[in-house]
């Protein structure tokens, strides 16, 4: 649960870009942000862990119907890896099961990081959001229950140690930089690395910084929307910038535009999703259909 002020002035319906705080859900966000914003109808384009921190990216109001478009891009982290002990979650906050220690030597560890680029294939981990049969995997592994999660292809373009490697006892420690797309767990990264290296490991840190074309230096901190919503209105960006950063953007004229929210198909010819824009406002997004373009789903009326 987070603490904010409900809103002066509802919001626009667009994009926000969010720093998640850590020790909250991403849900807890969502929560917030409805509240903030002055409206139901707020949703995410991809969890954060509750102890992860960085960006997450909102849909509110329409913007919500560009999630879809969202959900599938690429990600950039950052995070600590702890190689020699295991624990439960895969990370700092569960249970500890077992400190084997590793003895790799640091250019042995880059190689087993190394061995990682390219296109892998990844098991979850039993606590990530992943469902079983329509439940989250980490809510049954939290009632005892055993957890067999499928193997999926995942693309890992960087993966990279960033500082030293520092010894603490029969563990090593060190700073990565990952590049990936979207349904990679950086914390099954360290648990892969590890076993490389005939260990185990964990994460101890992570923040994502980049989805797709949007940046943590564009997000806003739950501290700076509470001060704008106490003061009047957030302010997402707007759902024609948000479209126009992920797909192909096309002007229209006002007959086209009129085409579309009827439902009409246009002529011309796209490969996939383009953003259809009227004087700065997002139309409709616009799919092939017919050897035309058809509205995929439309935003002003």
């Amino acid at each position: 649960m987070i603490e904010v002020p409900k809103a002066v002035t509802p919001a626009n319906a667009g994009v926000l870009l969010v720093d998640k705080p850590a020790g909250v859900t991403s849900h807890d966000v969502v929560a917030a942000v409805r509240r903030l914003a002055g409206t139901r109808k707020v949703g995410h384009a991809g969890t954060l862990d509750p102890a992860a921190t960085g960006l997450l990216v909102l849909g509110i109001g329409a913007g919500t119907r560009l999630l879809t478009y969202l959900s599938g891009l690429d990600k950039d982290y950052s995070a600590t890896f702890c190689l020699g002990r295991q624990t439960s979650t895969e990370d700092a906050d569960g249970e500890v099961l077992g400190t084997p220690g590793i003895i790799a030597s640091d250019a042995e560890i880059d190689c087993a990081l190394a061995a990682l680029t390219g296109d892998i294939e990844q098991v979850p981990s039993a606590y990530s959001a992943k469902k079983i049969g329509g439940v989250r995997a980490y809510d049954l592994a939290r009632q005892g229950k055993s957890v067999k999660l499928k193997a999926a292809s995942v693309r890992i373009d960087r993966l990279e140690r960033t500082g030293p490697v520092r010894r603490s006892g029969p563990l090593a420690i060190f700073d990565v930089e990952v590049t990936c797309s979207s349904g990679t767990y950086v914390r099954a990264l360290a648990r892969q690395t590890a076993l490389r290296l005939d260990s185990v490991g964990h994460i101890t840190a992570l923040r994502r910084h980049r989805v797709g074309p949007f940046h943590l230096s564009e997000a806003a901190s739950m501290e700076r929307l509470s001060e704008a919503a106490s003061g009047g209105a957030i302010e997402p960006m707007s759902l024609a910038q948000a479209a126009g950063q992920v797909m192909e953007a096309r002007e229209v004229n006002a007959a086209q535009a009129e085409d579309l929210r009827h439902g009409r198909t246009l002529a011309g010819q796209v490969t996939g999703p383009v953003a259809l824009v009227r004087d700065g406002s997002l139309i409709a997004i616009g799919v092939p259909r017919r050897g035309g373009i058809g509205p995929a789903a439309v935003f002003s009326s």
